[in-house]
């Protein structure tokens, strides 16, 4: 199956589908194409590998091995024992069947994961003529995907979110998931070679985002992914291009990149992740409030997650600290101003309507993402 071109879905967050499609086609993927919530693409296996390894947005790749349209469980039965199942795995694993079902006639998740594993097990009872399967082995995760009674039906070889980058396993207040940070970090003015300060950096997500691109480190490097399990999976060929996307990380190139947080809490916690993913002296935190924070640099990006409502006590300290955030700029006025927010008020408490704004959502939270252009520029 090296060299065998296969369909596949890299899963998006709303707003990030664009973000992910400019990445894949910096991959070298082909016939990339973006729809809602996701992202298409064809590789090999190889591919999907080096995606799972090097992608910065996107939640998970899937293994598209039918796309259908099915109006009734038989409908979904033939289709899920169409698969040539036998292909893709050795009849020892776990089959974790997981289902989403919207505004379709099929609209029991359980009936879908029971129907669909029955179909998958009834295929390989035919093709393998072996009649038990005791499941003890790695979990095989199939995901089937109906939406308006159309299916796609996937192999997970993702395995847990890419946002689990394998550096934070400690999690402070409201913490900000890697692939939002990542996109923050994309939607910016900020460039690699620009300084980059967060002056409201909590566990230091977006700083470390900041600094794996910055350094050309590949987020999947510190983790484990479930396709590495499968039978088919090219393990000597795609090991050796693990070592070599490693091989082109260059963490010497890191510089400019740091924070603050009037926690200290937050700031223990930031050292340790920045500890974590191997990049302690490269970025610097400190505990600090807003308003202290004066910075010698010139021409930087500022981009924070300031708290919303549910992080404040009152609406009124949020307003006060989105104000704090635009005399911040006003004190900096070659630097520009980023902030994500799901206050609708923002703008007004900023002061001044933002230059750039990009719905997200911060899990299932709808923000803004405010970019405010530099009030002066210095060369």
């Amino acid at each position: 199956m090296n060299s065998t071109q296969f369909s596949w879905i890299a899963a998006s967050a709303f707003g990030l589908e664009g973000a992910i499609s400019g990445e894949l086609k910096r991959l070298g993927m082909s016939n990339v194409h973006s729809e809602n919530g996701f992202v298409r693409f064809t590789g090999t296996l190889q591919d999907a590998w080096k995606a799972n390894l090097s992608v910065r947005f996107s939640d998970r790749i899937f293994l598209l091995l039918k796309e259908c349209d099915c109006y009734s469980f038989e409908d979904l039965y033939q289709n899920i024992y169409s698969i040539p199942w036998e292909n893709y795995t050795s009849g020892k694993e776990a089959f974790n069947v997981t289902a989403q079902c919207a505004r379709s006639k099929l609209m029991s998740v359980r009936d879908c994961q029971s129907v669909s594993k029955k179909a998958l097990i009834n295929r390989l009872k035919e093709y393998t003529k072996q009649e038990i399967f005791p499941e003890t082995g790695f979990a095989f995760p199939v995901h089937i995907a109906i939406h308006t009674n159309h299916v796609r039906i996937m192999l997970n070889t993702s395995g847990p979110s890419l946002s689990r980058r394998g550096y934070r396993t400690w999690n402070g207040e409201a913490p900000l998931r890697e692939t939002l940070a990542a996109s923050l970090v994309e939607y910016s003015p900020w460039r690699p070679g620009m300084p980059l300060y967060d002056p409201c950096c909590g566990t230091a997500t977006i700083l470390i985002e900041a600094a794996l691109r910055m350094g050309h480190i590949a987020p999947g490097l510190q983790r484990n992914f479930a396709m590495e399990q499968f039978s088919f999976f090219p393990r000597q060929d795609a090991y050796q291009l693990k070592t070599k996307i490693q091989e082109q990380s260059a963490p010497e190139r890191i510089a400019f990149i740091s924070g603050s947080d009037i926690s200290d809490k937050a700031i223990e916690l930031a050292n340790k992740h920045i500890n974590q993913a191997n990049l302690q002296n490269r970025i610097n935190v400190s505990v600090q409030s807003l308003q202290n924070v004066n910075l010698t640099e010139k021409n930087g990006v500022f981009i924070c997650n300031p708290p919303y409502g549910e992080r404040l006590n009152t609406k009124e300290q949020c307003h006060e600290l989105y104000h704090d955030l635009s005399e911040l700029q006003r004190r900096h006025p070659t630097w520009n101003m980023c902030a994500i927010s799901s206050d609708t008020d923002f703008e007004k408490s900023y002061g001044r309507r933002a230059d750039r704004k990009r719905k997200l959502y911060n899990g299932t939270i709808e923000c803004y993402y405010y970019c405010y252009h530099a009030l002066i520029r210095e060369d």
